[in-house]
């Protein structure tokens, strides 16, 4: 099988153990989203393509690798249902997931402009990236503070819930549950190492919920960040394809996933009766 790595970091953890498993009898490649171009180029096909990279160039390339037939985990679709943050609030609620109240913003300016807050309250960037905005704040001064660094920045406002001040990073691929628990990145002295949970120990409403969200966004590598608000699960963000660092049988899952989702094969489609050159795996 030939599997591609859509990223520009073909040697993050989890691809590089990936890699490693499948590479005695496999080819595995990579393919960064931010160069190469959708077109003849790309053919022949891989048989699966790994979706790490999740900006709109990546997003763009995995739909046209799709429209030819190709396998891609997660789908284009489902990954962009993750990066805007008020679409997936809303989809996760409607779902009836217990995922945080989201409201959207268009800049911090707006929400300092109307005073003291009336609660504690986390910002976070619209649509979801790396270094994007995470942050408190419970005064006017701490909103004119970030308004001042996030000055054009399109924001989302979640009330601050109250709790342990640990998240809990919940993993799943393929249906495979896994478990971490980490500083928030709210508290004051900020993240650390993330500690491995034994996804078993966690109450049986939070494992259905975090199962249940890649039912509902079509997700089949995810994460889903969970507070302990009194003992219930809420979800305050969700993200495809994320790094599961240390988590021992993730990279075994992904590459069984991999394998699999390539043994299943490419659909059809239009676009190979234009491109003859196409491989047909």
């Amino acid at each position: 099988m030939r599997v591609c790595l859509l990223t520009a970091d073909p040697g993050h953890p989890l691809l590089a153990a990936v890699t490693a498993l499948l590479a005695p009898e496999h080819q595995v490649v990579s393919l960064d989203p931010g160069s190469a171009t959708a077109g003849p180029g790309l053919f022949p096909l891989a048989d699966v393509y790994l979706l790490k990279a999740r900006t709109p160039r990546a997003l763009a390339l995995a739909a046209f690798l799709e429209e030819h037939g190709a396998p891609v985990l997660n789908s284009a679709a489902a990954t962009a249902r993750c990066q805007d943050r008020v679409a997936m609030a809303d989809v996760a609620r409607a779902a009836g997931l217990p995922f945080a109240a989201t409201t959207a913003l268009t800049t911090v300016g707006r929400l300092a402009a109307a005073g003291e807050p009336a609660t504690p309250l986390v910002l976070k960037s619209r649509f979801s990236r790396r270094h994007d905005l995470v942050a408190r704040a419970d005064s006017a001064a701490r909103l004119r503070e970030l308004a001042a660094d996030w000055a054009k920045e399109p924001v989302v406002v979640q009330e601050f819930t109250a709790n342990s001040g640990w998240d809990h990073k919940l993993w799943v691929v393929d249906g495979r549950l896994f478990a971490g628990l980490r500083r928030s990145e709210l508290a004051p002295g900020g993240r650390g190492p993330t500690r491995s949970l034994p996804a078993g120990e966690l109450p049986a409403s939070w494992r259905d919920a975090a199962l249940r969200a890649g039912e509902v966004f079509g997700l089949e590598v995810y994460g889903v960040d969970v507070l302990d608000a009194g003992g219930a699960p809420l979800l305050v963000d969700i993200n495809a394809f994320p790094g599961i660092r240390g988590q021992a049988g993730a990279p075994e899952a992904l590459a069984e996933l991999a394998l699999r989702t390539a043994a299943h094969g490419r659909t059809p489609s239009t676009g190979e009766t234009k491109l003859p050159e196409v491989s047909q795996k």
